[in-house]
This record gives structure tokens, C-alpha cells and sequence, in this order.
């Protein structure tokens, strides 16, 4: 039996080749129907002058097909009719190699093989007038190589005409395991359904592929997809890669893809839990654009979803749709995410409810222990991050904006919100940066208990900046809330703080900086700086830390210190809005028992830090003095103010 030599010249011969630049006219586009693509009749296919050794060659053209084949008498058989070649291979202990070359404007290439083999693409160009350009009619694996410095094309036809019950649906079509290799150019066109399926599993370790459009799926398997390395540009007219039955990887490589619906998919619905269906990206860079009502750029029906690294860049335009969609758990661990809704909700009639676009929409829980998030929504209804689950950022840079209005739907309605979970949420680190600017626009916001660890959270809401229906706890951080309508923190339970900066300001009366309705408010650490129209008083029983409310008027940017008798500084603040009748409530570790202090308005300040109008180590000159008082309780009140009813003893 001959020798297999073709992988090893063809390797050395692919080190010193240098990929030719694509060519942008290669395939012009129908802007108003991706599935219509014009093809160019002078696509030039660039042959390289190779040598295969021990390799069967077929060069084909419009008048004739030159084959060579060493393999005659060891199995291998090639017929040709009409520009269709046929390769039946019944060789099951040599991997052969077929190079493909030259161009064809009626033609295919048909395969069957009881052995895995490979396909070298030397600058072909195969457009078919009845079926796939490119059919594997073979259950094993598939090396595909394109050359360094060629290009290559695969087109097939609108209709396939059924050939006994084989299976064809691609332009590029394999019963068996497709692996890509090589520097060359492959351009695909799926005019019949996709553009490149596998029955089995896709794995890209090279190359540049162009998929110029699809009337279905730009890249479609079975069992799995996997890119370790190359590029992909894919334009189709439904998903970009979907693996139906099974898990997709992204390691390295870069993708770009434009789709009606979804982007990146493992479509896998039923209840089979041997079936991996997730979806992991590792590194790349992926820019994903999709248009359709409720397409997603990145989405796992049932599976998780995983990012450990890479580049992803995501703008979804369709009403509901959203950049990441998992119908299991998400773990987000690095990388850099860009994620841009721009769709408005809409009420879906089978579902009976109002679907909104989102950032990232999450039916499991979502874990975010690194990376660079960045998330905008300008859609009526649109949300940032929304968990059904349970939300935990461990750390990570995160940044969240929505600008959409409500949607309204009879009776129904849905307000954009920066970051919601209907379970708990716990904030244990990272940076948080949140501005919401239409009505009833939330901040950070949990349906049950929302816990704060560690971290720097600013938030500037339309509406709460912090809200959650059981309890907020607040245990280290710095936390900056304003919110334009309403509280700055709201918890609809009870509401505890142990320790870290937080600064609240909420709009004017009933409004309040911290409120929790007339459930324990208890303070044992920790610096809080409340304004609003009213607050909720601490509860004394249960506090162990000294807070004073103080009420008075306020004008925006106006300093407000207090200081003890001895000069010791305990608070210089800048009022951050204009009240007629402000409450503040304070409170400090540096509130001392029987102690004298003053506060004045006014003055100026130098040096030092500056939080939000928190200013530490810094030097305060003297405005006006306003008032004294010396704490003899938990809770000292001053001036006229209004407390809230929560926090009753």
C-alpha cells in the first residue's frame, strides 16, 4: 500500500506561503435580502504552484477535468459527468489526500470513503447548479486545507435535486468530522439552506473563511463546534454558528458575524443531560451584529454559558433581543464584553408576556468574578443585566447605562433597569458604574436580598438606585448613589449596615437618601451620608453605632461640616442638589458620646480626596456656623427634618 506523504510536504509547503489579501469583489450583497447573493463570474482562484506527493489531483474547468489518481488500484474510484466528479474510496488503511484546483461554473465533487481522509483546497472555485458544490457522503473525518496564497470558492445551488435518502443541506456539506487547517482563502455561499454542515462535529484551526451568505445558517454541526485559531466573516440570514446537539468553544481566532437572528447558538432543547450544550469562550475576538425580533448575539437554550477571556463585541437591533441569552447558569471570568441593545420590548402573544432586550439575560445564576463589561441599552423597556437566579460579583469593571423608556402594553407595563435579579444578589467586589435616565429606571436591583461586601458602586438612577424586596445589607465598599425621582437606597425590608462609604441622595420629600418603610434600620459601622426630602431613622435598640438627623435646606455644591469642639473633623460634604427642606442623616464612628460639635455651612476646602462630595484628609476653612448639638443617644435629631416611619425602636 502506498505511503501517505501529502500532510507532511503540504505542511512545510503552507509555512512558506504567505495568505493573498481578500478580495472585496469577490461577492456583492443584496442589502434587502441576505439570502440574495450575486456571484461574481471572474473570481479568481489564485492557484499555487504545489507539489503534492502520492496525492490524487482533479483540476477542473468548463471543458475539461484533469484527473490523476495513484490510488486506481488500491480501492479508490473517479467517475466524471457533466462537471460533476465522484470519488468512491474503499480504502480503510491509507488516509488520502484529494487536491482540488481550477474553477467550474456547473460542477460538484461527491465523496464516499470508509476511511478518513483529506481534502486540499489549491485554488478551486466549484459553483453547483444542482446540489452542494462540496458533498461528503462519509462518516469520517475530514482534514480540509486550504493553501497559503490561494483562494477558493464554494457555491451551490437554489434547489437540490434528492439523490435515494441522502442527507444534503450545505453548499459545503459532511456526514462526518470537518477540521479546517491551512493559511489560504475559502469564500462559501449557501443558497440552498447553509453554507458549511457537518452531521458530526466543525473544528477551525486555520485559515480565512469568508461565508458570504446563507439562507439559513452560516456554519451548522451536530456535535460541536470548536475555533482554535483563523478567521471567520460570516453574513447569513439566520444564525451565524449553531451546533444543534451538542457544545461550541471559541479559543482564540477572530469571528465576525452578521446575522438575522441568532449569532453564536447551541440550539439543543430537550432534557437528554448527557448532551453538553454549552458555550465557552476562551479567547479571539468576536464582533457579532444581529437584527431579528428576539435574535441573541451569544445563546444557549438550556446549557451554561461560560467567558474566560477574549475580545466580544455585541449590537443586537431587533425588538427583545439580547447580546448574551443562557437558559442555564453564565460565568463570566474575564475578557473584555461590549454589549449595545438598541431593540424596544415587545408582548409576546405565546408567551402572554412582555420580553424586553438585554445586555446579558441569564435564566440560571450569574457569577462575574472578572473582566470588563460594558452594556447599553437605548430600548423602551430594555435591561443591562437580568438574572432569574441569583447575581454574585466577586470583581470585575462593570458598566451598565440604559436609556430607554417604559414600555407600556394595555396594563402591562416594564421599566428599563441597569442590573436586576429576581433572586439574591451579592456584591463582593469589582467596579460598578450604573446611570439609568428614564422613568421608573432602577439602579441595582434584587427581588429578594441584596448583600454589599466590598466594591465601588456609583450609581446615578432615574428612579432607586439600590432597591431590593427583603433586605439590604451593606457590609464594606464605597457606594455612591443619586437618584433623580426617588430614594437613593430603598430596601422594602429591613436594612443593615456594618461598615464602608455610603453616600445616598434622594430627591425631595416623601423622598429619602436611605429608606426602609418601618422595618429595623440598624447601623453598627461604617460612614453614611443620607439627603433627601425625609429619611428613615435608624433603630436604636439595635444599633450600636451613633447617627445624627439633621434638618435644614441645602444648595447644590454648598459644603456642610461638622467638627468637634476640640477642631477635630468628623464630616465635610458638598450637598449634592438644591433642597428647600433637607434631611441628613449622618453617621460615623467618630460620633462620640457627650461631645460637643458644630456644623457650619459654606466655607471652602483644600486638599486631600474627594468621593462624591465626601472629602477626607483634606483642609476645611470655616463657613458659617450653623448649629451645635451633642449626642446623648444612638440617634440625635436636630433642626427640622423629616424622618421617615421606618426604624422604629
Amino acid at each position: 500500500m502506498k505511503t501517505n506523504k501529502f500532510f507532511i510536504v503540504f505542511f512545510i509547503a503552507c509555512l512558506f506561503m504567505v495568505s493573498c489579501d481578500s478580495d472585496d469583489d469577490i461577492v456583492k450583497d443584496d442589502e434587502d435580502d441576505d439570502s440574495e447573493v450575486v456571484i461574481d463570474e471572474d473570481f479568481t482562484t489564485n492557484t499555487k504552484d504545489t507539489t503534492f506527493v502520492d496525492a490524487v489531483t482533479i483540476t477542473f474547468s468548463d471543458d475539461i477535468i484533469t484527473i490523476t489518481n495513484p490510488y486506481e488500484s488500491d480501492g479508490v474510484s473517479i467517475t466524471q459527468s457533466n462537471g460533476n466528479v465522484v470519488v468512491t474510496s474503499t480504502n480503510t488503511t491509507t488516509e488520502i489526500n484529494y487536491v482540488l484546483s481550477g474553477a467550474i461554473k456547473n460542477g460538484s465533487f461527491k465523496i464516499y470513503s470508509d476511511y478518513k481522509f483529506g481534502l486540499g483546497l489549491n485554488g478551486v472555485s466549484i459553483i453547483s447548479t444542482d446540489g452542494p458544490a462540496l458533498n461528503v457522503q462519509s462518516g469520517k473525518k475530514v482534514t480540509v486545507r486550504t493553501v497559503g496564497g490561494t483562494s477558493n470558492r464554494l457555491v451551490d445551488s437554489n434547489n437540490y435535486t434528492a439523490y435515494g435518502d441522502e442527507d444534503m443541506k450545505a453548499a459545503f456539506f459532511s456526514e462526518g468530522q470537518l477540521n479546517f487547517e491551512g493559511n489560504g482563502n475559502l469564500l462559501v455561499v449557501g443558497r440552498y439552506k447553509h453554507a458549511i454542515c457537518s452531521d458530526d462535529y466543525i473544528r477551525i484551526k486555520g485559515g480565512t473563511i469568508t461565508i458570504a451568505g446563507a439562507v439559513s445558517d452560516g456554519i451548522h454541526a451536530k456535535d460541536y463546534f470548536r475555533m482554535d485559531n483563523g478567521t471567520l466573516d460570516i453574513k447569513a440570514s439566520s444564525d451565524g454558528i449553531d451546533c444543534d446537539e451538542g457544545y461550541i468553544q471559541i479559543n482564540a481566532g477572530n469571528i465576525t458575524i452578521k446575522s438575522a437572528d441568532d449569532g453564536v447558538v447551541t440550539s439543543y432543547e430537550d432534557s437528554d443531560t448527557t448532551i453538553d450544550s454549552s458555550v465557552s469562550i476562551n479567547g479571539g475576538t468576536l464582533n457579532i451584529t444581529t437584527t431579528g425580533q428576539k435574535a441573541m448575539g451569544i445563546k444557549s437554550d438550556i446549557g451554561a454559558v461560560t467567558v474566560k477571556g477574549g475580545t466580544i463585541n455585541i449590537t443586537t437591533k431587533g425588538e427583545a433581543s439580547k447580546a448574551f441569552k443562557t437558559g442555564g447558569d453564565m460565568t463570566i471570568s474575564g475578557g473584555d464584553l461590549t454589549l449595545v441593545t438598541s431593540g424596544d420590548a415587545f408582548y409576546d402573544t405565546d408567551d402572554q408576556d412582555i420580553s424586553s432586550a438585554a445586555g446579558i439575560k441569564c435564566d440560571g445564576n450569574l457569577i462575574i468574578d472578572k473582566g470588563t463589561i460594558t452594556i447599553t441599552s437605548s430600548g423602551a423597556g430594555g435591561k443591562g443585566i437580568s438574572v432569574d437566579g441569583d447575581l454574585t460579583i466577586n470583581d470585575g469593571d462593570i458598566n451598565v447605562s440604559t436609556t430607554g423608556d417604559q414600555f407600556k402594553y394595555g396594563s402591562d407595563d416594564t421599566a428599563a433597569k441597569a442590573i436586576k435579579s429576581d433572586g439574591n444578589l451579592t456584591v463582593n467586589g469589582g467596579n460598578i458604574v450604573i446611570k439609568t435616565t428614564k422613568e421608573e429606571a432602577e439602579g441595582l436591583e434584587s427581588k429578594k436580598t441584596l448583600i454589599i461586601n466590598d466594591g465601588t458602586i456609583e450609581i446615578e438612577a432615574y428612579d432607586d438606585c439600590i432597591n431590593a424586596s427583603d433586605h439590604i445589607g451593606i457590609n464594606g465598599g464605597n457606594i455612591y448613589c443619586y437618584s433623580e425621582t426617588n430614594d437613593g437606597i430603598d430596601s422594602n425590608g429591613t436594612l443593615t449596615v456594618t461598615g464602608g462609604i455610603v453616600i445616598s441622595s434622594g430627591t425631595t420629600s416623601p423622598e429619602e437618601g436611605f429608606d426602609c418603610d418601618q422595618n429595623t434600620f440598624k447601623i453598627t459601622g461604617g460612614i453614611l451620608i443620607g439627603t433627601g426630602g425625609a429619611t428613615s431613622n435608624p433603630t436604636s435598640s439595635v444599633s450600636t453605632q451613633r447617627s445624627v438627623v439633621y434638618g435644614t435646606s441645602g444648595t447644590a455644591n454648598q459644603l456642610l461640616h461638622i467638627e468637634s469642639a476640640d477642631d477635630t473633623p468628623i464630616l465635610t460634604y458638598k450637598i449634592p442638589r438644591t433642597y428647600s427642606q433637607m434631611t441628613l442623616l449622618f453617621s460615623s464612628p467618630d460620633i462620640k458620646a457627650n461631645t460637643s460639635y458644630t456644623i457650619y455651612n459654606g466655607g471652602s476646602v483644600s486638599g486631600g480626596s474627594d468621593f462624591h462630595g465626601l472629602y477626607t484628609g483634606s483642609t476645611y476653612i470655616k463657613g458659617t456656623s450653623a448649629t451645635t448639638f451633642t449626642p446623648s443617644s444612638m440617634v440625635t435629631t436636630i433642626g427640622t427634618s423629616s424622618g421617615g416611619p421606618g426604624g422604629r425602636p
